[in-house]
């Protein structure tokens, strides 16, 4: 049954009950009754509905941030934000997928002859805890658009988010079955990939369960989406603006606790200015507030859950008994809660734990690089690839794009910005960092039957 407990202080939430296999068969039996009728609806109508829940989204903004900061620990402002994030997602596809689902016309030997995008059917959606609002629109919004109809499985630890979203497309008219919430135990989801009526499957996660989500996918020859864990490195050169860059990466590194597969998690600084960055980095850490993220004062909130927070603090021992120097936090805290002070490892090598395995958590971890040849290499040492940024002066960044982005190893590069989701860009990863892309132009074409159209007669 899944159970909500609010990290803040460690007490149960509300118990909802499990989907049982007679429900998932129901359910998914929804969902390809209204496909039937759905993939026949204009794109216009289509838009309609999503415009109308994105206008719920922004009218509900602070009741959602409330629920995701009661359920996984998210800061209410944090919170807003992913909740307005999610309603220009929506807003986006609603605009632009006729356009980027339009047929293409293709010459061959035919009087006429052309591809046209039509939709699957209904499409699985395994979503984690980290980002519930934001992670069901990035998968929810294109698919639909497109014409397929969603089942939404959350993480079990944020129930009340996965109901809260699937009554928001209730309340805008939605047929019903066209975004159905799934509440199914773990164990259940494996049924749920196997299951004939679904057509596809997307996943966010661990690379781990990604792997295994993939392995049964593809075993019943489904087309599978994976966005999974990432080592992020972020590369500070010596004539970056290192308070720009340190504001940035400092956000990128603490929003939601750490909490995020594309936060800056390897800091990598050319040396002429390593101990410099490091200076203002800490003093930037250091003015953190860590609390209840119910309270409009603190920037950050608890780890989800204690056994991550259990991890974490693995992580940072086992790093600091292989050399790095901990300048701040790395202490267990005491009290309620799953809390876990803001961190700061300095003197990070490549062989240490907190750069062989991802860190989901406020720890920064820098590095010294000895030039950018060497940044590079630092950055491409890890078994991840998902994002990356390059900090640099701004007169040069545009040539540093050009030359270094097409070495490093991941599915985008930001120069001189954070690392970021963009409902009008692709965003995947590489390595063990995922499959496929999600967003963007390209998001929306991994759940459509890519159709070949050849109209006679043959011409010469």
């Amino acid at each position: 049954m899944p159970q909500a407990t609010d990290p803040t202080t460690g007490t149960p939430l509300k118990a909802y009950p499990a989907l049982d296999k007679a429900g998932l068969d129901q359910a998914v039996a929804a969902a390809q009754a209204t496909f039937r009728d759905w993939r026949k609806v204009g794109y216009a109508e289509r838009a309609a509905l999503l415009n109308r829940v994105a206008d719920l989204l922004e009218a509900e903004q602070d009741a959602l941030a409330v629920i995701m900061a009661e359920e996984m620990g998210k800061p209410l402002a944090e919170g807003r934000g992913e909740v307005q994030k999610s309603a220009f997602c929506a807003r986006h596809y609603a605009e632009n997928a006729e356009k980027y689902l339009a047929p293409v016309t293709l010459p061959s030997d035919a009087t006429h002859s052309y591809v046209q995008h039509l939709p699957l059917g209904p499409v699985l959606g395994i979503l984690p805890w980290n980002a519930p609002v934001w992670l069901a629109f990035r998968f929810g919004a294109p698919a639909l658009m497109a014409g397929n109809t969603c089942l939404m499985k959350h993480d079990p630890h944020v129930p009340a988010c996965a109901e809260a979203i699937a009554g928001l497309f209730e309340r805008a008219g939605a047929p019903p079955g066209l975004l159905q919430n799934l509440p199914l135990d773990n164990p259940d989801v494996a049924d749920a990939i196997r299951h004939p009526g679904v057509c596809a499957v997307s996943f966010t996660g661990s690379s781990a369960a990604g792997a295994k989500v993939a392995a049964l996918a593809a075993g019943e020859i489904k087309p599978f989406v994976l966005e999974l864990g990432g080592s992020d490195p972020a590369i500070v050169l010596a004539d970056a603006d290192l308070d720009a860059a340190v504001d940035t990466v400092s956000l990128s590194r603490i929003i939601n606790a750490g909490q995020s597969c594309i936060a800056a998690k390897r800091l990598i600084v050319e040396a002429p200015v390593y101990d410099a960055f490091v200076e203002k980095l800490h003093a930037r850490l250091a003015a953190l507030k860590v609390g209840d993220p119910r309270d409009e004062s603190n920037q950050v909130g608890p780890i989800a859950r204690p056994d991550l927070r259990d991890n974490l603090h693995r992580q940072v021992q086992a790093s600091v008994d292989a050399g790095a120097r901990c300048l701040m936090g790395g202490e267990m805290p005491e009290g309620p809660g799953y809390f876990y002070p803001v961190t700061l490892l300095a003197d990070v090598t490549g062989e240490m734990t907190a750069c062989r395995e991802e860190t989901f958590g406020p720890v920064a971890v820098v590095m010294k690089a000895a030039d950018l040849d060497d940044a590079i290499a630092i950055a491409n040492d890890t078994q991840y690839g998902l994002g990356a940024a390059v900090w640099t002066a701004p007169e040069r960044a545009a040539a540093l794009a050009a030359q270094v982005a097409s070495e490093i190893e991941a599915g985008q590069v930001a120069v001189n910005g954070i690392v970021k989701t963009d409902p009008r860009l692709p965003s995947g990863g590489v390595k063990r960092s995922g499959i496929g892309r999600e967003l963007g132009p390209h998001g929306i074409l991994e759940f459509v039957n890519v159709q070949q159209v050849w109209v006679g007669p043959k011409v010469d």
